[in-house]
């Protein structure tokens, strides 16, 4: 549940993006023990995903960087995100633990490949781990 939490303040970050179309490609990174940190000055935003078993997971289960197209990413960022934001819309019918707070992401801004790439695999993980389905098909990893 602390998962979850630490998530949603990562997802806040994004809230206060700026509306700007196009990002630096450079994301600096870092993964140190169980947090994942993005920051991209440019638009002026930071993500930051502290989940006791995601980084263990990213580097054991899912599938290598550049395995997806970007556009895939962001669609399926989409999808799962606007499914997110409906749970959490909805805490007497969803589990408030889970989906403590809305997701900022906006389809018109350029995140890069790096965050969606992060993202996508935090919700894949989020569901595989907590039992959700978001959206069709899940890979089981």
């Amino acid at each position: 549940m602390k998962q979850l939490c630490i998530f949603g303040l990562i997802l806040i970050c994004l809230v206060s993006c700026k509306t700007k179309n196009i990002a630096n490609t450079s994301v600096p990174n870092s993964i140190k023990g169980d947090t994942v940190r993005i920051v991209n000055e440019a638009l002026e935003y930071e993500v930051t995903i502290i989940d006791a078993g995601f980084t263990s997971w990213l580097y054991s289960r899912a599938l290598p960087r550049n395995y997806y197209s970007e556009n895939y990413l962001e669609s399926k960022n989409r999808v799962y995100v606007a499914e997110w934001n409906n749970r959490a819309s909805q805490p007497m019918r969803y589990n408030s633990n889970l989906y403590e707070m809305q997701i900022n992401y906006d389809s018109n801004i350029h995140y890069g490949y790096e965050v969606n790439y992060l993202i996508y695999n935090y919700m894949i993980y989020f569901q595989n781990t907590y039992k959700q389905k978001l959206f069709g098909f899940v890979p089981p990893r």
